[in-house]
Formats: C-alpha cells, structure tokens, sequence
C-alpha cells in the first residue's frame, strides 16, 4: 500500500493538538482506515479502535504464532501552536510537534503500514497525553504482553535503551509566627528553607568545598549506586514561595524539588529517604514535610534495557545510529516494566543552536523521518519476519 509519512507530517503539523487532541486523533484514525481499505487482500489487516482513556490502537495480526512488537508515541504537543512551514532549502519541516512527536508518529506509521508481519504481530499504540499525566498510557492494554516496545521520540536516529526517571515533590519547612520587629520569637521558615539549601557539609562529591543539605543528599551511604548507563541521579530545587505579610516572621515556606532518578529508586522510597534527610539537617524547632506532587498515574520511573537484546541490536542494525540514554523521562518506563523496550526517532531535543523540541524553533529533517521510517520497516521485517 502507498503512504507519504512526509505528507501526512505536514497535515498533522497543521492539525493542532496543543490543548485538546481530538482533531489530530481524528486524522490518525482516518489514516489507518483508509488503510485498512486499501488492503483487503492482506492476510494481516488492520483493526483499529480508540479505547476508553483515549488511545488509538491498531493491530496487525498474522494469525501464525511469534512475536509481539509495540510500536508507540504520542499525539498531543505543548503550547502553544507555532504555524507550520516547509523549507526546501533546509529539508526542514518546522511547527509545533515537528519533532516531538509527529515526525517519529509519521515514521512509525510509514513503517506499521508498510511491513504486515509473516508472523506474530505487530500493535501501533498512540497515547493521547504524554506531556502531561500519561493517563493515556497508564491505562493502555496491550494483548498478549509485549516481546518488544519502540517508543517514538526525537533520538536523532540514535537508539535509546535507557533514561532517568521523574519525580517531583514539595518541601514544606515550617516554624513559627511572630513581629517581624521581635524575630526571636518566633522561628522563621524562610530562613530555615535558606539553610537547607545551603546547609554547610564537606562531602566527597564537592572535594571539601561546603554542599547544601539537599546536594549532599546523594551523597548518603543508602543510596543507589550510579548506573553505568545512566550516571547519578540528579536533585534540583526549581521553585519557592513562603510568607504572608511583610512585618511577620513567616511560618510556613515551601520549595518544589525535581528528582532525575536512577534504577531502583521509586518515587515512595525516594520521598521517605528526603524527608529523614532534611529532617536530620533542619534547624532546631523546624518541621519539615517531603510531599510526592499529587497525579493519577505513576511517576515516570527510570528504565534500562540490555544493548543485546532484539530490539537494540535490530534497529541499531538498521538505523546506524548509536545505542545511548535518552536525554528526558519518557512513557517507554511503564512498557519497560514488563518488556524490552527502546526510544527511536527523528529529530532532537536541542541542538547546537539551543532548545528544539518544545521550543519556537522546533523542526524535524525530511531526510530524518525517512530514514527512520526505513529503518522501523527493516526491524519490523527481522524481528517479525
């Protein structure tokens, strides 16, 4: 059957789906029926359904037994919408969700359209809000468990095995009102955050230099030990607000913290092991509380998967790209957990130039999306075939 990834990039570039998906779901599903129209003779049609939390899926079922082969990405895009362009000159497709994630969507379905499995088969599965909850993902069920997941992002063709998890959590610090005028009667949480953050503690990681209390959490003797993959963790405070009037000392302050994490660390575990933490460095007469940020659907973990297995060696065999982590937490942590699992695609993240995806620059090469469409279709083929 025939199919322009290229043309159907630039429909769905121009189809917004920044603050509702609806509109672009519509579009993909039209393609795969007309698809499926097209290949009435094909011994693997096409069925396709969009199930309760908003997911497209389709199958490819050969009927003969073999393996089950996920590919997946997602369809919403963040705000706000940046007009579409071509640009010859470049070989550049630029707008909102080029790259991240219409240009591996149209990879993907080239190559899903493309390659009906001899065996086994093979699951298109798109989630309809990766850039905020993942709720899409969540409650995706995949039959029978997968064999192998190709998760679609902007890799520039490299083939991602592995990536830091996500969490995030509030630190409340709280002391007590009083007269700004009689500050020792009180106990001032905005100054008890400040020494937090810069708790003073030599530490192997600073070489004796002073460390904060939050960056001298990684250096306690529990924690994970640096993946070979992945590196360290990372803790990051990224916001902070406290107090309330402007003659008072404040009771109450709060910083927001971002965890990039490394196996095994779990969201829970991670939060108790803060909270002791901060708790052991706080000021006398201070409290502190570690919260987990409230979502429906589990903290995108980290994962690794082994640079031996099918899937890895399969699509690095057909891409020529290089096996490395992805660079930002993805929805491939909840299909890590029962399968092999990869990140693969056209595009970047950032370029020499600075930020790309999610960015008023964002663009994808035409020439990428085509390899990497060529490069899905051969792996289907082996591990399929």
């Amino acid at each position: 059957m025939s199919f322009d990834p290229i043309a159907f990039l630039e429909r769905a570039v121009q189809t917004p789906s920044h603050e509702d998906v609806g509109e672009m779901r519509d579009l993909l599903v039209e393609t795969l029926e007309g698809a499926d129209a097209d290949a009435e003779d094909d011994e693997s049609g096409i069925s396709v359904e969009v199930d309760d939390a908003g997911n497209t899926v389709a199958v490819r079922d050969s009927g003969r037994v073999g393996p089950h082969v996920v590919l997946n990405t997602h369809i919403d895009t963040v705000p706000p919408h940046v007009p579409f362009e071509r640009d010859e000159s470049s070989g550049e497709i630029r707008g909102r969700g080029s790259c991240d994630a219409k240009g591996p969507l149209a990879a993907m379905l080239a190559a899903f359209l493309s390659s009906p499995p001899e065996r086994g088969r093979v699951t298109l599965a798109i989630t309809p809000d990766e850039e905020t909850d993942s709720t899409g993902a969540a409650a995706l069920e995949l039959t029978p468990d997968p064999d192998a997941v190709i998760v679609g992002e902007p890799t520039e063709l490299d083939v991602c095995n592995a990536a830091k998890g996500r969490f995030q959590a509030t630190v409340a610090v709280r002391g007590a009102n009083a007269h700004a005028a009689e500050p020792e009667s009180g106990v001032n949480a905005v100054r008890a955050a400040g020494d937090l953050l810069r708790e003073a503690s030599e530490t192997p990681r600073t070489s004796g230099a002073t460390a904060s209390a939050l960056d001298s959490f990684d250096d306690r003797k529990d924690r994970p030990d640096p993946s070979e993959l992945l590196g360290d963790s990372t803790l990051v405070p990224t916001t902070i607000e406290g107090g309330t009037a402007t003659n008072q000392v404040p009771a109450e302050c709060s910083f927001v913290v971002d965890r990039r994490s490394i196996p095994p660390e779990t969201a829970e575990g991670f939060r108790e092991a803060l909270a002791a933490h901060l708790r052991d460095h706080a000021p006398e007469g201070v409290e502190v509380e570690v919260t987990l940020a409230e979502r429906e659907t589990p903290f995108l973990a980290a994962f690794e998967t082994p640079a031996d297995s099918a899937a890895v060696r399969e699509l690095r065999e057909a891409s020529g790209g290089e096996v490395r982590p992805f660079g930002a937490a993805t929805e491939a942590s909840y299909f890590a957990e029962t399968a092999p699992t990869v990140v693969f695609g056209p595009g970047a993240l950032a370029d020499d130039e600075g930020a790309v995806a999610h960015a008023p620059r964002e663009y994808v090469r035409i020439s990428e999306v085509e390899a990497a469409a060529e490069a899905l279709e051969t792996t289907l083929s082996r591990l399929c075939g």
